[in-house]
């Protein structure tokens, strides 16, 4: 057993609670806390920015990669995708999927989470047919064989768990039908377009295990099934049917916009939702060291209000050990209360394990983005 040392202190000039009401001569909070944003944490209190370098050595830095300007990832094999995040838990690819898939294929490695960046189409697979369109996930578990069919063009961010599942957050006092209610969560139909495309050819399984593809080839299509019952399933939510925490008080942790939960990472999403109004609450995120989990942030649409210079389809890294917060024009923004409503859509991944660069996303990245700080506030 093991417990954290614990007996909350306070030196100094300090606000009286996190996140709100900050003594004037030290309005830059940062955040140094463990186990993500649920360990204990300490809210330190600056004269300056704690991003406000000058200049920066070293490979640990904030990255940020243009993933619309990748290549090789226009295939009807995901498992051929170059890798842009990786480690021993977690997999990061893009992919884009013009025409519809001539083979099926199986990830014996971990579960999928595809994420429908653009396009629109019909996913096949053991447990029937599911459309999907732009802003869906698509859970799809261990071993599950399935193909797409394209209406338009998919662009699709691909995250797997390797050798572990997708579940939902824990939701605490809020219950089981805040953020989204699992009635909203959709499941591939046994429905006659699914029996219309079993046919008797030839049909081939890439199947992926260890990293490595094996293919079985059938004399008919293995996506056979008349029918089936349980509860392990393919499983699919919209981004637009999540209905995020807020308090007009309080800014919350990234914690609070979980969407889904692996053994050593979270995904979570932010959508629109309105700005804190209390005169005294931090408008923008917090200045913090989440110094236990590198963060991931793909970009999928509207303005992203705490960055400059985003655009959809580009993806931030941010790796443990160094603050990070919100830009310089960004912070002032929220200082004035600017805007009254945030417009972004983004999907975070926290890994508690590094993450690896790789090849394809240095390919694509921006150098300049650990600068991007340096701005000064009008």
């Amino acid at each position: 057993m093991r417990k954290w040392i614990s007996f909350p202190q306070t030196q100094g000039t300090a606000s009286r609670q996190a996140h709100a009401d900050f003594p004037e001569q030290a309005i830059y909070e940062r955040e140094a806390g463990r186990s993500g944003f649920f360990g204990p944490a300490t809210h330190f209190h600056h004269k300056h920015a704690p991003t406000g370098w000058t200049n920066w050595q070293g490979p640990l830095r904030p990255r940020l990669f243009d993933l619309n300007k990748l290549s090789k990832i226009d295939t009807q094999d995901p498992w051929s995708l170059p890798k842009i995040l990786t480690n021993a838990h977690c997999k990061v690819r893009k992919w884009r999927l013009h025409e519809s898939m001539t083979r099926l294929v199986r990830n014996a490695d971990g579960d999928d989470l595809l994420f429908v960046h653009a396009g629109e189409g019909t996913l096949f697979c053991d447990y029937g047919r599911l459309p999907v369109r732009d802003g869906d996930y698509i859970v799809i578990p261990r071993s599950t064989t399935w193909r797409l069919e394209v209406t338009s063009p998919l662009t699709i961010l691909m995250i797997e768990a390797t050798n572990d599942s997708y579940q939902l957050p824990e939701k605490g006092m809020v219950g089981n039908h805040a953020v989204f209610d699992p009635a909203v969560l959709d499941i591939p139909q046994i429905d006659e377009a699914f029996l219309a495309q079993q046919d008797e050819n030839e049909w081939q399984v890439d199947v992926k295990r260890h990293g490595q593809v094996s293919t079985i080839t059938y004399p008919f299509n293995p996506l056979d099934a008349q029918g089936w019952h349980g509860d392990l399933c393919v499983v699919k939510l919209n981004w637009r049917d999540i209905r995020p925490l807020m308090s007009h008080r309080y800014h919350l942790p990234p914690s609070a916009h979980t969407t889904f939960v692996a053994q050593r990472f979270v995904v979570c999403t932010f959508v629109p939702r309105p700005i804190e109004s209390d005169p005294g609450a931090l408008k923008v995120p917090f200045y913090h060291n989440n110094d236990d989990y590198d963060e991931v942030l793909f970009y999928h649409a509207g303005d992203f209000f705490s960055r400059d210079n985003i655009d959809a389809g580009m993806m931030t890294f941010h790796p443990a050990g160094f603050t990070h917060g919100p830009h310089p024009k960004a912070f002032q923004a929220g200082q004035e209360y600017r805007k009254k409503f945030t417009d972004e859509v983004a999907v975070m991944l926290d890994t508690r394990d590094a993450l690896e660069v790789g090849d394809a996303a240095t390919h694509v990245e921006n150098p300049d983005y650990v600068n991007s700080w340096k701005a000064k506030t009008e």
